[in-house]
C-alpha cells in the first residue's frame, strides 16, 4: 500500500479498537474518552483517504482482534503494554485515579509544568542492583549445594559454579538488552509516527491530548488552550503526546549496552560469593561450611537491602531471604544426593 493507504488503515484500525476497549471499559469517563478517540481516528481515517487511493474495505489485522479479545477478557488497564504498542492514544489515563488526577498533582495544570514532575530520580538502577545480587545468590549457591550433594571434588564444583555464574550474567545481560532494545524501538517507532501527525494535522492532535487532560480532570476550556500552547514548541509537544497519548515515558528509557553490562555486573557478584572459598583453596570440608556461611550472611544482607524497596522491616526482610535461600539450597543439595545415589 502506499503511504497514504498505510496512514489509512492505521487510522481505521485505531478507530476499531477504541470501540472495542471502548466496550470493554466499565468506566463511563474512560469508556467516553476512547469513544472520542474513535471519531477522531475516523476523520484521520478520512483526511489520508482524501490523499490517495485506499482499500474498498476496512479488516482489522489478526494482531488487533486478538489485542481486543485480551482486551474484553482481562480489561484494557491489564493489557495496556499491548494497546501501547498498537499506538493507541490515551492511555495515560490508567496512569491515576480520575478524581485524584488534579487534587493529588499528578495532572500539569500549565504548559510550564508539563513533564517537569517526570524528570525524577525513581532509584530504579539500585533496584536493578538489589535483585540482581539476589538472583545471582541464590542461584549459584542452589547450583553448588546441588553439586556438592552429588559429592564433586572441590575443583570440580569450582568450575560448575564458574560456569553457571557466566551462563547466568550472560543470560540477564542478553535479556536486558533486548527488552531495553525492544523498548527503545518501540518508542522511537511511535514517536517517530507521532511527529510525522503532529506534521500532518496539529489541530487535531491538540483536540486529542486536549481530551486526555479532560478525562484526567482538566477542565476542557483549560486543556484546549494548554494543548494548543504546546504546539509552539515542537519537542515538548512531542514529548507530552509520548507521555500522555502513547503512555510512554521517554525518561525511562536508557542505552541497551548500559543495561546488560549492568544486569551481568549485578549477577556475578551475587553469584560470585558461594564461589569464594572454593577460589582461594579452602579444603574441602571447611569450604562447603564456609559457602554456606558467607551465603547465609549475603542473603541476610541482601534482604535488609530489599525492605528499602517493600517497606517491610529490615530484619524480618533479611530472615525472609535467608529462608528462601536456605530452602532452595537444601531442596539443590537433596536432589543433588538422589541423582548421586541413582
Amino acid at each position: 500500500m502506499s503511504s497514504a493507504a498505510d496512514s489509512w488503515y492505521h487510522e481505521k484500525e485505531s478507530g476499531w479498537l477504541y470501540r472495542q476497549i471502548a466496550a470493554a471499559e466499565p468506566d463511563l469517563s474512560k469508556r467516553a474518552l476512547f469513544e472520542k478517540l474513535a471519531v477522531a481516528a475516523d476523520d484521520q481515517a478520512l483526511h489520508w483517504a482524501s490523499r490517495g487511493t485506499v482499500p474498498p474495505d476496512f479488516q482489522p489485522a489478526l494482531r488487533a482482534r486478538v489485542v481486543a479479545s485480551l482486551a474484553k477478557m482481562l480489561g484494557p488497564r491489564a493489557v495496556r503494554p499491548a494497546l501501547a504498542a498498537m499506538k493507541l492514544r490515551g492511555l495515560s489515563i490508567y496512569s491515576a485515579p480520575l478524581e485524584s488526577a488534579v487534587a493529588g498533582h499528578v495532572m500539569p495544570t500549565s504548559v510550564a509544568q508539563i513533564g517537569v514532575r517526570h524528570r525524577s530520580m525513581s532509584g530504579g538502577n539500585l533496584r536493578a542492583a538489589v535483585f540482581g545480587v539476589s538472583d545471582g545468590l541464590v542461584s549459584n549457591a542452589s547450583l553448588l549445594m546441588g553439586v556438592v550433594g552429588a559429592s564433586l571434588v572441590p575443583h570440580q564444583v569450582l568450575l560448575t559454579g564458574v560456569a553457571g555464574l557466566l551462563a547466568g550474567a550472560l543470560s540477564m545481560a542478553a535479556g536486558e538488552y533486548l527488552s531495553m532494545r525492544s523498548q527503545r524501538e518501540m518508542y522511537e517507532y511511535q514517536i517517530g509516527l507521532e511527529r510525522d501527525e503532529l506534521a500532518e494535522y496539529p489541530e487535531e492532535e491538540a483536540e486529542e491530548l486536549a481530551l486526555i487532560y479532560a478525562a484526567r480532570g482538566i477542565p476542557l476550556d483549560q486543556a484546549r488552550a494548554m494543548s494548543t500552547a504546546l504546539l509552539a514548541d515542537p519537542e515538548r509537544a512531542l514529548d507530552a503526546l509520548a507521555r500522555e497519548e502513547l503512555g510512554l515515558n521517554p525518561d525511562d528509557l536508557g542505552s541497551p549496552w548500559g543495561a546488560a553490562i549492568f544486569s551481568f555486573a549485578a549477577f556475578a557478584a551475587g553469584a560470585l560469593v558461594p564461589l569464594i572459598p572454593f577460589l582461594i583453596g579452602i579444603n574441602s570440608d571447611r569450604a562447603m561450611l564456609t559457602m554456606i556461611a558467607l551465603t547465609l550472611v549475603a542473603l541476610f544482607a541482601v534482604g535488609m537491602a530489599l525492605s528499602l524497596f517493600t517497606g517491610r522491616g529490615a530484619l524480618a526482610g533479611g530472615l525472609r531471604m535467608v529462608l528462601i535461600g536456605a530452602g532452595a539450597g537444601v531442596v539443590s543439595y537433596l536432589v543433588g544426593q538422589a541423582i548421586a545415589g541413582g
